[in-house]
């Protein structure tokens, strides 16, 4: 086992584990406060489909959740749009679904 190795092994074995695309999320982040709640989601990959949905079809879309994620990707996730755009977000979600 070389030097590299054994660093990533040490590495892992050091840090904590966290879900991917845990960036995308918007933890107790007031700004988001007035956008308006399309969808709830308990884990943060599905989440993460809907929003880029939303985005491809040129709605803003963010995630955001009051208290963290557990390391798998699992909590309480809302997928919000800007204030005026939820019933455009829903019906493109609905159509989707």
């Amino acid at each position: 086992m070389g030097l590299g190795d054994r660093l990533r092994r040490i590495g892992r074995a050091i840090s904590k584990p966290h879900a991917d695309g845990a960036r995308e999320l918007h933890v107790g982040d007031p700004r988001f406060d007035d956008w308006e709640v399309v969808r709830d989601f308990e884990e943060l990959e599905s989440a993460r489909a809907w929003r880029q949905l939303l985005e491809e079809r040129g709605i803003d879309a963010v995630l955001t959740a009051d208290w963290p994620l557990d390391e798998f990707g699992r909590g309480d996730i809302a997928l919000r749009v800007p204030p005026g755009r939820w019933s455009e977000a829903e019906e493109i979600l609905d159509y989707e679904d």
